[in-house]
């Protein structure tokens, strides 16, 4: 892809939609600066791993166009931009000696000749644990070998329900709290490039000092901003927040 291909798609759409860059910016809550680097392709002004995917991910949504195309020309356009990596000279590995396939073969022969004595034995012992089984249940009466439909049901509802994983990145110092299931489990000064993961069943309450600095993905999927760029700002996460599906556009 030729430099300024994905930026000048990226203003193109915007303009097209006759989206103003202070309305993108109040809706996605994503900084100007952050914006105009991306439709500059200035590659050095953007955070990058998930922040980068991030702010794509927020624009394309508001925006109405297909998140996972639009990501693909993202990183398509940066990784041009890296440098190649320098390939690491060759290392010649020495030759083993000559005794050593002889060891490997004797080793081998007795690892088989083992598993094949303890798989006779683990034999015998499940098919005289199977006929002890069975001749136990033909002993209980019919009414002892029946199922509670109720708590089966009860268990099955139970183990339907999703563990949710909160990613807390943060791309500049601020000061972060989480609560998980109205647990504190954080609240502290995180320094920038800092990556934390929590755990919890129900919700999440997550605050920040500086919105704009702090992303979040719930169970892999980018959230918005906690609030305007450079105010603090509080959201509560929870099972309703995660989207059906990977692609397809959404409007805000």
């Amino acid at each position: 892809m030729a430099r300024g291909n994905f930026g000048e798609r990226l203003k193109r759409e915007r303009e097209m939609r006759e989206v103003s860059m202070d309305e993108l910016t109040k809706a996605t809550r994503i900084s100007v600066r952050f914006i105009e680097a991306l439709e500059n392709e200035n590659w050095e002004r953007l955070p990058g791993g998930v922040f980068g995917h991030g702010f794509v991910r927020t624009i394309a949504r508001y925006l109405g166009l297909d998140e996972e195309a639009l990501l693909g020309e993202y990183d398509l356009a940066r990784s041009e931009k890296a440098s190649p990596t320098v390939a690491k000279p060759e290392e010649r590995i020495p030759s083993p000696p000559k005794w050593v396939p002889v060891a490997a073969v004797f080793v081998l022969l007795l690892i088989v000749a083992g598993l094949f004595y303890a798989g006779r034995y683990g034999w015998r012992r499940y098919m005289a644990h199977r006929h002890a089984n069975s001749s136990s249940l033909t002993s209980l009466p019919p009414q002892s070998a029946s199922l509670d439909n109720s708590n089966v049901s009860a268990a099955a509802s139970a183990t339907a329900v999703t563990p949710l994983d909160l990613s807390v990145s943060t791309s500049a110092v601020t000061h972060v709290r989480v609560l998980a299931d109205n647990i504190l489990l954080l609240d502290t000064e995180l320094p920038a490039g800092e990556t934390r993961h929590f755990s919890a069943n129900q919700q999440f309450e997550v605050s920040a000092g500086d919105s704009s600095a702090v992303l979040l993905e719930l169970n892999g999927q980018a959230m918005p901003p906690l609030g305007a760029p450079g105010a603090s700002g509080t959201i509560v996460l929870s099972q309703k927040d995660l989207r059906q599906g990977t692609g397809g556009s959404s409007q805000p």
